[in-house]
């Protein structure tokens, strides 16, 4: 099984190529909902890698893939500038699925 990387600046699809794996960098949401389209397509993909940037822009489309697809897994990574997630994100992640606040 491959990676796949579906990235929105090009230094991200640059630095996961000297890592061998190939990718694309979009923008628009069509282009993004295209890409997974293809990706998921492709038997050959095991990971889909997307930048929280790009999973922002099309929310709906990552949660049906998620939801309906055992493959491929598709999974945030932060771009160049770093993680936009708040610091305390996996706590509220945990206390949400759990029910308890931690």
């Amino acid at each position: 099984m491959k990676m796949f990387l579906i990235s929105d600046n090009v230094d991200t699809l640059t630095g996961m190529r000297l890592a061998g794996v190939d990718g694309i960098v979009v923008h628009e949401r069509e282009e993004v909902v295209d890409a997974l389209k293809k990706a998921v397509a492709d038997a050959e993909i095991g990971v889909v890698l997307m930048t929280e940037l790009l999973v922002l822009k099309v929310p709906d489309v990552v949660r049906y893939i998620k939801l309906n697809n055992a493959l491929p897994l598709i999974v945030e990574i932060p771009d160049r500038h770093g993680t936009r997630r708040p610091p305390d994100y996996i706590m509220k992640y945990v206390s949400e699925a759990i029910g308890l606040k931690l």
